[in-house]
């Protein structure tokens, strides 16, 4: 095992003092090309490019000697340090930070960043990483190749942002560029690049706060808020009991995209952004989606509105990971099916119309539940009843999806 190893984060900057003795004094030196032909590398020590971080760290922790490992920006966020310090290597490592490349987009940019989210996209995220881009109004996208801003852009079809793109922050290369998301896909960028993706409309719950990312205690406490809290009188299937449970059977949360379908009043839309997800609200009537925006609005979080009558106009949406089926019946269920969400949750008025959607369903893959729920509002000044609802709850979860 490497009797030290030190891992040296390098931003362009000349390096410090401690970087330098450091160095001086590696046996083996572990970076990417440009930082394998730094002078400050001893010209005896093993030279090991860092291409799979895991085959790296294991030559590593086989060397006897003293290692360096040189990253850009800050190795400890998103970086190195952790697959080092993984405990099959069993690797203790001293850090000396450099400017991590999200702070040092931010700085270029002008732009303060402690209300931004950031998220890492390749190949296999890159649709999560999208999702968050449509969640919120302020994110940073650590990109790979296959995940830059032309396919961020792309994917992010119909949501209108603006893009920084910081491309090889540090170096006498390094270029930034403003352009609209629609643009991306008209160049060529140059790999590392770090994407500034902002845009959409700042609401109520939004701003500078205690916490760095969304806060999450941003608006109302509660999954559901009370009927006052949106235009007009709320559907049979809004009621706040049943949104409830559609919550829980979902589960919505930051990197999904949900599907409304029939969004009413935009209440479940509403709520299902308020838990961080990306959200499309699709109704065929065109004051639900107005009553849908100005709720968005008020609460401070970011919809993208369809208008459109299902199962048509889900063709062309985006992948969804849960669906809340409001409307539509047993033909719009299997339409959903058929692309195959991780989760469907619909209701129904009726035994009969449940064990249709059920069996549904059931032929589509999924494993069904389906609970009877009855809800009585009371008046609490004389406790009498005010209203009762019943509905049947049913809900889908394709296991090889799962969670």
């Amino acid at each position: 095992m490497a009797d030290r190893v030190t891992v040296i984060g390098w931003d362009g900057s000349p390096l410090t003092a401690t970087a330098r003795a450091a160095l001086g004094a590696a046996t083996l030196v572990a970076g990417a090309a440009h930082h394998l032909a730094l002078p400050e590398v001893p010209p005896t020590a093993e030279r090991v490019r860092l291409g799979s971080l895991t085959l790296a760290a294991r030559r590593i922790a086989a060397h006897r000697g003293t290692a360096v490992v040189l990253a850009d920006g800050d190795p400890g966020f998103f970086g190195v340090v952790r697959t080092l310090r993984a405990p099959e290597f069993g690797l203790e490592v001293e850090v000396v930070p450099g400017v991590s490349s999200v702070a040092a987009a931010f700085a270029r940019a002008g732009m303060p960043w402690d209300d931004a989210q950031v998220v890492v996209a390749h190949p296999r995220t890159l649709r999560r990483a999208v999702n968050v881009c449509r969640a919120h109004t302020k994110v940073a996208v650590l990109t790979a190749p296959g995940a830059g801003p032309a396919e961020l852009g792309l994917l992010l079809d119909g949501v209108h942002r603006t893009f920084v793109i910081c491309e090889e922050l540090g170096t006498e290369r390094e270029q930034v560029t403003v352009v609209t998301s629609d643009k991306a896909a008209d160049h060529t960028w140059r790999d590392p690049n770090v994407v500034i993706v902002v845009g959409g409309r700042i609401g109520a719950a939004e701003g500078g706060g205690w916490i760095a990312g969304r806060d999450p205690a941003a608006g109302p406490r509660g999954w559901t808020l009370p009927a006052g809290a949106y235009d007009g009188d709320l559907g049979e299937g809004e009621t706040q009991p049943l949104r409830a449970a559609q919550l829980a059977r979902l589960g919505p949360r930051t990197g999904d995209l949900v599907w409304d379908i029939g969004c009413g009043s935009g209440a479940f839309a509403t709520e299902a952004a308020r838990a961080g997800a990306a959200v499309l609200a699709v109704d065929r009537d065109p004051e639900a989606c107005a009553r849908t925006d100005a709720a968005a609005l008020r609460h401070g979080v970011q919809l993208q509105i369809v208008h459109g009558t299902a199962p048509h106009v889900l063709e062309d949406l985006p992948e969804p990971d849960v669906v809340r089926i409001g409307g539509g019946g047993a033909a719009v269920v299997s339409a959903v099916a058929d692309r195959r969400p991780q989760r469907i949750v619909t209701h129904a008025a009726t035994r009969d119309e449940a064990e249709l959607v059920g069996r549904d369903l059931t032929e589509h893959g999924y494993e069904v539940e389906c609970s009877l729920l009855q809800s009585v509002e009371l008046d609490t000044r004389h406790w009498t009843e005010t209203e009762r609802s019943v509905a049947f709850l049913l809900s889908g979860v394709l296991p090889d999806r799962a969670p």
